[in-house]
């Protein structure tokens, strides 16, 4: 069985490394699980540092989370979700009226006030109230709301659009901050401003003043920011690996003989001549991860892969019949691999 490996330590010091960036600029941090399902081995370790927030879009994970911090809802919720979302966690991230008038009736039933941070989309097209569409009404219409709790507001940045991070696309979303507070006489306790995206800005010391809070993911994991996808310096790029097994190590040719057709998925596949090669097969498949959202050693070639085979060019000569290849992986793979029930999880604790 392929497994992949976490290292814990390593993700402690990204985890220290990065908030330790952020809380000297006085600014909180949304620790997001998603993309490692919530594991409570990796929860614990957030849990022993100062991270203020632990955040997944997934109401089965913030169901399963045990910690004493604030637990956020990333995507939004659905109206039928709504009682749900009341019980799992604490913060949810908003965008319709009808949905947080759910969420208030939900709240209602438990006695509870539940907190939200309204979403504002200033280009990136995912989700959010439109910046140039935002009617101060609404806040108002949600402030009338007795057990719900305009925490803030927030957006995101290179998620489906890939809009980078600047000053200039935050100023939209200063200027919508400064209307709400103006207008309410109210001081917003959160300005969550985007993802592992930020990082360059956090870095050159540019991120706006304003923006009090990140909702940091794939950095903690890979060590990386987002919007160029440039490694962090201080940060390991490893806390995760896949090792698959080499089960079949032949010399073959590098094209198919015979008449193409489609592959299993449907797909036409594209091949180059190019002669005869060392050819290996390894024991993960598709239905665990795209084989291109691996990053392979050096003298490991990817070509492609089956639903349960890795099909690899090798140009290494030392790998051999039972040896182990180990991937560093990509925020797409590490997602996919610790979904799948046919992954084995080995916890490192050096």
């Amino acid at each position: 069985m392929a497994s992949i490996h976490i290292h814990l330590k390593r993700f402690e010091r990204n985890l220290r490394f990065l908030t330790n960036l952020l809380h000297a600029e006085d600014r909180s941090v949304m620790a997001v699980s998603k993309v490692f399902l919530a594991d409570q081995k990796l929860i614990d370790i957030i849990n022993q540092t100062d991270i203020e927030y632990i955040a997944d879009s997934r109401i089965e994970n913030l169901r399963k989370i045990q910690t004493d911090k604030p637990k956020v809802m990333l995507r939004i919720p659905a109206i039928s979700e709504a009682k749900e979302v009341v019980e799992a966690c604490d913060i949810s991230l908003n965008s319709e009226l009808k949905t947080i008038e759910a969420l208030n009736q939900a709240s209602k039933l438990k006695n509870k006030v539940h907190k939200i941070i309204l979403m504002i989309d200033i280009g990136d097209l995912r989700e959010g109230i439109f910046y140039q569409n935002f009617e101060l009404d609404l806040v108002k219409k949600i402030r009338n709301l007795s057990f719900i709790e305009l925490y803030g507001i927030g957006t995101n940045l290179t998620c489906y659009g890939g809009v980078i991070p600047s000053k200039e696309t935050y100023e939209k979303l200063i200027y919508l901050k400064d209307q709400i507070e103006l207008k309410f006489n109210m001081t917003l306790k959160v300005i969550s401003g985007g993802n592992s995206s930020a990082i360059q800005m956090l870095k050159r010391h540019e991120l706006s003043p304003f923006i009090n809070n990140l909702r940091i993911g794939e950095a903690f994991v890979l060590g990386r920011e987002t919007a160029y996808g440039y490694p962090v310096e201080g940060m390991a790029d490893d806390v995760f690996t896949l090792k698959t097994e080499i089960v079949e190590l032949k010399e073959k040719p590098s094209y198919p003989e015979g008449e193409l057709g489609l592959d299993a998925f449907g797909k036409k596949v594209h091949f180059i001549d190019r002669g005869m090669m060392k050819r290996a097969i390894c024991n993960v498949g598709k239905q665990d991860v795209d084989p291109f959202d691996l990053i392979p050693p050096e003298g490991v070639e990817i070509l492609g892969g089956s639903s349960d085979h890795l099909i690899l060019n090798i140009t290494n000569p030392h790998y051999k019949l039972g040896d182990h290849i180990e991937f560093k992986l990509t925020y797409g793979s590490l997602l996919r691999l610790m979904t799948s029930p046919y992954i084995r999880r080995v916890y490192e604790e050096l």
